[in-house]
């Protein structure tokens, strides 16, 4: 463990993630992911963390593995065609991941998320927090949309509502 992230973490206070991220940005950013999903089979996730918890952080969790237990604990895994996606963003470690079910990964390279986690990161680095997770959702619809379109049952089986730690 880095004393220089646990510090960042500790010392940042909880509520510093809704300064980044306003009630108005999670709202477009829902907008966009209720829309995207109706062009295809995916059920998307946007989750945003701030401060890691104590016990994260004493086992020196990277982002990805953090994102592996949200992606676990929020169900995500757990739709009818293994078609759940993650996007986590760690506002403290300046961090996104993008991790896909194994029936998105089979039809769409890790290097093609981690594309977009690095546009987003981009935007992020430029103070565009709201433009970068859109273009985000957006761009992760249409790589779900040429790989996994709708058909006649597509059901919202994740809610689309952003979640923040």
């Amino acid at each position: 463990m880095k004393l220089s992230r646990l510090l960042k973490h500790l010392l940042l206070p909880g509520w510093w993630v809704q300064r980044v991220f306003a009630r108005d940005d999670l709202v477009a950013i829902r907008k966009a992911v209720t829309a995207c999903e109706k062009s295809h089979r995916g059920e998307l996730r946007f989750v945003v963390e701030g401060p890691l918890p104590v016990s994260v952080l004493w086992r020196a969790m990277s982002p990805r593995t953090r994102a592996a237990d949200l992606f676990s604990a929020l169900r995500i895994w757990d739709t009818e065609e293994n078609s759940g996606i993650l996007i986590y963003v760690q506002l403290v470690d300046r961090k996104v991941e993008i991790l896909a079910d194994r029936g998105i990964a089979a039809r769409v390279a890790q290097a093609e998320w981690d594309a977009v986690c690095r546009a987003m990161e981009a935007n992020f680095r430029r103070g565009e927090w709201r433009n970068g997770a859109l273009q985000a959702v957006t761009r992760a619809g249409e790589l779900l949309t040429s790989h996994f379109p709708a058909g006649p049952n597509n059901p919202n089986e994740l809610p689309d509502q952003p979640l923040m730690f």
